[in-house]
């Protein structure tokens, strides 16, 4: 499969539930579940949800950028990446209008068993967060440059003029809710992956 690009614009891996061939679908789910596959998720010119129950990061930096979206359009996110996270109860989800049929609401769960969420190199463009967050030797104000505790800025990243970024060590959030525009990872590892297309949006469709 080809090969993604951070902050893109048109269906990536989160595409997976929209393959029609349902082997195809399910091998990719084995792949991804073993931790086979680096994974990126994006939607064209749309929000996604994402939620966790806890995320725990080590090496961590978060900074401004600004997404091209097809078209050209740009989006100020914010992107918060880690070297490496574990992700207790993870879920995202995004709502797809289509014409005459209605809502249809993709959705992929993982990490709600005794097994965590495992990704490497993990970068979250967002623009909206709901958390409860404990950092562990934290610098804020620093030049987006001159962080050394994170994995540095993201592939393809447009750092916002005159930006600063904040780093620590480690990065314990709870309880997490956000609206993002791009997740992706060097690798993620899903064990439990649970993957659904429903017809409807909203309250027991999404992931909030």
């Amino acid at each position: 499969m080809e090969s993604l690009v951070r902050g893109g614009t048109r269906w990536k891996r989160f595409a997976v539930v929209m393959v029609p061939s349902v082997a195809a679908t399910a091998c990719i789910g084995v792949a991804l579940s073993q931790g086979a596959l680096a994974a990126s998720f994006s939607v064209s010119g749309q929000q996604f949800k994402v939620s966790a129950e806890k995320l725990t990061g080590q090496g961590f930096v978060q900074y401004g950028a600004l997404d091209t979206q097809y078209g050209g359009k740009k989006i100020p996110v914010a992107v918060s990446a880690f070297n490496s996270a574990e992700i207790q109860g993870l879920c995202q989800s995004v709502v797809v209008p289509v014409p005459v049929f209605g809502d249809v609401t993709l959705k992929l769960g993982a990490g709600n068993g005794d097994t965590p969420v495992e990704a490497k190199n993990l970068y979250i463009d967002l623009d909206q967060l709901n958390a409860d967050a404990t950092f562990t030797n934290i610098n804020i104000g620093i030049a987006v440059n001159n962080s050394t505790k994170g994995p540095g800025i993201g592939s393809g990243d447009a750092v916002l003029p005159g930006s600063f970024a904040q780093e620590a060590d480690s990065a314990v959030l709870t309880d997490v809710k956000q609206t993002a525009w791009a997740t992706s990872a060097g690798t993620f590892k899903l064990s439990g992956l649970s993957m659904s297309v429903k017809k409807g949006s909203g309250d027991g469709y999404e992931c909030y």
